[in-house]
């Protein structure tokens, strides 16, 4: 999907939520990476905002930027390491990118927190 072809469109003058809202509709739309793009400028203004940094990292494993995505993750555990989904996320991106050592223990972490995938 392009952007252009969006019912409506944000330019770069338009705030904070007005940007959210189009990254959850590229999101939901299934344009992963359009979606990045908008998530990513928005995380660069507000990297202290959990939903941003996790629907960015959310969109980079769907369009498999396993590597941003894995990036993004542990920055968001950084922050908040109690974030069961976060740990869920990475261990399934470092389980894509064949580093299953690595995933064991988040995975771990996210059953114990009781977060699993559907």
């Amino acid at each position: 999907m392009n952007l252009d072809s969006l019912p409506w469109t944000v330019d770069a003058t338009a705030g904070p939520a007005d940007r959210w809202e189009q990254a959850t509709y590229l999101f939901d739309s299934g344009d992963h990476i359009a979606a990045a793009r908008v998530l990513a400028d928005l995380v660069a203004e507000e990297p202290d905002a959990p939903a941003l940094r996790q629907l960015l990292a959310r969109a980079y494993y769907h369009s498999a930027q396993l590597g941003r995505a894995e990036s993004e993750l542990r920055e968001l555990l950084e922050r908040a390491p109690s974030d069961g989904y976060a740990h869920l996320l990475l261990g399934r991106t470092l389980q894509r990118r064949s580093r299953h050592d690595e995933a064991a223990p988040h995975l771990r972490l996210a059953a114990a927190m009781g977060v699993t995938a559907s």
